[in-house]
């Protein structure tokens, strides 16, 4: 009788091998499709955003610096007009998003044009 158990537990071996990695493969599926796959989304939104910037686009940086696209140096730096009278050189790479056209639901202008809040106070 002794002389069984190591013949059953190698059959209970092979089998709990794919138990064993189950957990695993599972983990890796739930991370790929909650965190891998939107990443890649995103970046591919990013770079497509980067890629179309034109003369006139309203542009976010990185540092939070909200102007105008006046020109292209070269493929990786641009000229944003913040005012009238100022003009800063940045990468394209600090490019973060492009703002809401004048008038729009998300643009500066409407946030900053004293309308009030949900509450009625002025902003």
């Amino acid at each position: 009788m002794l002389t069984n158990l190591p013949v059953l537990a190698a059959d209970a071996g092979s089998g709990g091998a794919l138990v064993q990695l189950l957990p695993f493969v599972l983990i890796f599926g739930i991370f790929y499709f909650l965190l891998i796959l939107p990443q890649q989304k995103q970046r591919r939104k990013v770079q497509e955003m980067l890629a179309n910037l034109k003369t006139g686009d309203r542009v976010l940086t990185s540092g939070g610096i909200y102007g105008t696209i006046v020109g292209f140096k070269d493929a990786n730096v641009l000229q944003l007009q913040v005012t009238s009278q100022v003009k800063l050189e940045v990468a394209r790479s600090a490019i973060t998003a492009m703002d809401q056209p004048e008038g729009g639901a998300g643009s500066v202008a409407g946030r900053e044009s004293g309308q009030a809040d949900s509450e009625g106070r002025k902003k």
